[in-house]
């Protein structure tokens, strides 16, 4: 038979097959290879071993999902506050996977000055966004539409409302809230399984664990500025083709920076993404 892989514990995986779930072990190689939520794979339903992955649509190392179609990014207006570093790797990684992304404003009520700064910035350059409120229920609808046909993948900070959205999504706690600390305002993680919630047949939604740091490592430093949409434009107007838009004179992302074509929080987040890749691959060995 073949099937999705939904979730795993140990050597343990659970698979969805034409409407039911299995339980199954899989064969030494592939346990080396790794085998991933989301991964389509064969199995024997009477050995309940799996036998073979198909080929992946896309991967992504951390957290280990494969096949997704879309990446639900998901920030809070407030406690905790929203992380736009984090949020731009993220939209940059879509970027490099080759898969839409939706940005999500949870916790509309608690600032709702920031929530339009952060519209202004990210609804110029082309990206879809959706205000919610999840424990009001405020935003599910569209949101439901917006996971239409779609196996998403919803990320962002431990406390932003990850959980509380897909609870209100299924009508039901199907995953724990996270709790946010008093002392500090920052998310506790509490998922710390990658799994997939079935909506509609093809339809489903992956809660990632929580997490304070995203690592794009599979992106090179020289390469980085290619995942941000807005900038590509500009960068056939830069003088030379190895440009890496850092302090270059005549450069064309940093004369549309100066001319107000690109927001300034986005490029101050793309250096300091850039001279993270480029510490990390000078330390690597």
């Amino acid at each position: 038979m073949k099937g999705r892989v939904i979730g795993n514990i140990s050597n343990l995986y659970y698979i969805e097959a034409d409407g039911k779930k299995y339980e199954c072990n899989a064969r030494g190689k592939l346990k080396e290879d790794g085998i991933v939520v989301g991964d389509i794979v064969n199995f024997n339903e009477n050995e309940n071993i799996i036998e073979k992955i198909e080929k992946r649509i896309n991967y992504i190392k951390r957290p280990k999902i494969s096949n997704i179609t879309q990446i639900i990014c998901v920030l809070s207006a407030k406690h905790p506050k929203p992380d736009l570093l984090m949020l731009d790797k993220q939209l940059a990684y879509a970027e490099y996977i080759g898969v839409k992304s939706v940005i999500i404003i949870n916790k509309i009520d608690l600032d709702k000055k920031r929530v339009e700064e952060i519209k202004k910035i990210y609804k110029d350059i082309g990206y879809e966004i959706l205000e919610t409120n999840a424990k009001e229920k405020i935003g599910l609808e569209k949101l439901n539409k917006i996971l239409k046909n779609n196996i998403s993948v919803f990320a962002g900070n431990s406390g932003v409302g990850k959980s509380t959205l897909l609870n209100g999504i299924f009508g039901k706690e199907i995953t724990k809230s996270g709790l946010i600390s008093n002392k500090n305002k920052r998310g506790k993680n509490t998922t710390t399984n990658v799994s997939l919630y079935k909506i509609a047949e093809n339809e489903y939604v992956a809660d990632t664990p929580g997490f304070s740091t995203f690592d794009i490592l599979e992106i090179s430093s020289n390469d980085i500025a290619k995942y941000f949409k807005e900038f590509k434009q500009y960068m056939p107007n830069c003088e030379y083709a190895d440009c890496r838009h850092i302090k270059e004179e005549k450069c064309g992302i940093r004369k549309a920076l100066q001319e107000g074509k690109i927001s300034e929080s986005r490029y101050l987040n793309f250096l300091k993404i850039y001279e993270d890749l480029k510490d990390k691959e000078e330390h690597r060995w």
